[in-house]
């Protein structure tokens, strides 16, 4: 059983809800995205969701695009990524991480480093989980099964406008779970509508045997607590990275354990 399965079966059998938060690697300093993601641990974590820079990120909206540049302009890439997941696990071998992120730096990875060299050394550096916004499902067998063979899981992205067949081709190859896009939209946008959220969540689980967890438009404890009543889990990043990306560097980890904390606090209140 993979560390994100296990993550979910204890927090489904003491009534818990994921909290999963997401960072851009590199973002705001290059050198301390490592601390940063067990400042998360410690403010009650439970997957942390490590984005990948991308010159082209066509899901987010500008946060997170802006962080994505300054991480380029660092020279934040797919090596310096797994190197971070690599120092992380020094400390934590507990805390699923998944990797979150476009084709383009996964194919150049292994067009610079050999056929494979992806997942082999993902698997090797403690990644758990690869979310790869711009791959379908009906063009990944061939790539589930190799991450399946390394122990990774493969999780997908559901929108308000996912029809009942994706659904159902999701669910036939999905793992871990499954991140379902709360509104019509980019990451950071508002106007989150709970209670469309309440309605999609039943039908995706019709398809899709893996937790559901419910992303974008979440901001604070409120809209967590309130997503957390109808799904497995909450995942908050834009909000999180505005949060951070004006802070100084030695303030940052408090402040994102302080606000993780509180948004751990209002769902473990459910």
């Amino acid at each position: 059983m993979s560390r994100i399965a296990t993550t979910f079966e204890k927090l489904g059998a003491s009534g818990r809800k994921a909290l999963i938060p997401y960072i851009c690697a590199g973002d705001p300093f290059a050198d301390g995205t490592v601390e940063l993601m067990h400042a998360l641990a410690a403010g009650g974590a439970d997957v942390i969701e490590l984005g990948v820079p991308f010159s082209d990120p066509m899901a987010d909206g500008p946060v997170i695009q802006k962080a994505a540049e300054r991480a380029l302009a660092k020279g934040i890439g797919m090596v310096q990524v797994l190197d971070m997941v690599r120092t992380f696990r020094q400390k934590d071998a507990s805390t699923p991480v998944v990797l979150m992120g476009y084709a383009n730096p996964v194919e150049r990875y292994d067009q610079k480093h050999g056929a494979d060299a992806f997942v082999k050394d993902a698997a090797a550096a403690g990644v758990d989980g690869v979310l790869i916004v711009d791959y379908p499902p009906e063009e990944c067998a061939e790539f589930a099964a190799k991450l399946k063979a390394h122990g990774l899981d493969l999780i997908f992205l559901l929108a308000p406008t996912s029809t009942e067949a994706r659904m159902a081709q999701v669910g036939q190859i999905a793992t871990g779970y499954v991140y379902y896009v709360s509104l019509k939209g980019v990451t950071g946008a508002g106007n989150l509508d709970t209670a469309a959220v309440a309605e999609a969540v039943p039908r995706i689980r019709q398809h899709v045997k893996v937790p559901v967890g419910v992303g974008f438009g979440i901001r604070d404890a409120a809209s967590a607590q309130a997503v957390g009543r109808v799904s497995d889990g909450v995942v908050i990043g834009s909000r999180l990275i505005q949060l951070i990306e004006n802070e100084a560097r030695e303030q940052i980890p408090a402040v994102a354990t302080a606000f993780l904390r509180d948004i751990r606090n209002a769902l473990d209140a459910l």
